[in-house]
């Protein structure tokens, strides 16, 4: 098959050379939907009631796909083909952010080549290294210009220490909120909760050592997620940062694997090959995790697991899990 020729451009950039040209498009992600209210918890197992209708005129927040690394870059590449398409698919540009890598520009040129060769209209590296860059005043107006932001793989804690409460961290929420897509993967994805995973270990029995916490950069708020996780048997770290957390969502992503986050529907979608593990702690019955000492083994009692495959979701609100074609997962994702 021929290699498919693509109008976009592909290019390194700095923030001031950021200067798309508006272009007006609507994404199958924005359109009329219910707008999303409060998250609420469930009680006695009882299903919530349903959500009023959205406001005239009010717009939804852009989708999450947060994928747990080492993605399909080639054919069919079905997660990243998903990112173009909530993006605004041949309309789409795309900012590609690789503050996670201590090599930036290697790390981001592959992505710009991808989305690019998938049919981005226009894709772009954003060079952001220093606070001093994150802080620039311009980035309400240079991100107005983008549809999609995509965050590369590397160090978490880079990404949250360099941009987390910077204008640049401030405007990429103010967007999302407003309908631009966000996309991450590995670190890319850790980053994406108000808890974040820094690090763990994965050889041992979990225990308040396991894990260590930080702050996120806080697009999906009560949940927690972590990366590479069937491959690097993540799930003891995991459950540690669920027993420390009870009332967030714990959600492992496997590689070539990724959540779509609708907070519209508050549901997110499997993508991908892999699995997704949901470690739901809110009605733990016990925990040791206050008393235990650092190096101690964690109790922990009464934690749902799921794993869910590929075309599976999960409403996170109510915590419940869907199969593929059930009718309340069609009333929220078709």
């Amino acid at each position: 098959m021929p290699a498919h020729k693509h109008p976009a451009a592909v290019k390194t950039s700095s923030m001031s050379d950021l200067t798309m040209t508006p272009k007006s498009h609507r994404s199958p992600s924005h359109r009329s939907r219910r707008s999303p209210r409060a998250e609420e918890w469930p009680e006695d197992g009882r299903p919530l009631p349903r959500r009023p209708a959205r406001a005239p005129g009010a717009r939804s927040p852009g989708s999450l796909v947060i994928i747990g690394g080492h993605e399909d870059k080639e054919r069919p590449a079905t997660i990243l083909r998903r990112v173009l398409a909530l993006a605004g698919g041949s309309a789409a540009r795309i900012a590609v952010v690789p503050t996670a890598s201590e090599t930036p520009r290697a790390a981001g040129r592959p992505y710009v080549e991808v989305l690019s060769r998938l049919g981005a209209h226009r894709t772009e590296v954003l060079t952001l290294e220093t606070r001093a860059q994150a802080m620039d005043p311009r980035w309400p107006t240079n991100l107005a210009r983008v549809t999609a932001v995509f965050f590369t793989g590397g160090d978490q804690l880079r990404i949250t220490s360099t941009l987390g409460g910077s204008r640049f961290h401030r405007a990429l929420v103010a967007r999302q909120r407003a309908g631009m897509v966000v996309a991450g993967t590995s670190a890319g994805a850790s980053m994406m909760t108000d808890t974040m995973i820094v690090e763990g270990a994965a050889d041992q029995s979990p225990t308040r050592n396991t894990v260590h916490l930080a702050v996120g950069m806080g697009l999906w708020p009560g949940a927690v997620v972590d990366q590479h996780f069937s491959e690097r048997g993540r799930i003891g770290r995991l459950l540690s940062a669920v027993a420390q957390n009870p009332a967030v969502l714990g959600v492992g992503i496997d590689e070539n694997t990724a959540i779509e986050v609708d907070f519209a529907d508050r549901c997110f979608r499997v993508l991908g090959d892999g699995t997704v593990t949901v470690l739901d702690g809110w009605g733990a019955a016990q925990t040791n995790a206050s008393e235990s000492r650092p190096k101690e083994p964690l109790a922990l009692t009464g934690v749902q697991l799921h794993v869910l495959a590929p075309a599976w979701a999960f409403r996170w609100a109510e915590r419940r899990p869907l199969a593929p074609g059930g009718s309340r997962q069609r009333e929220g994702l078709s």
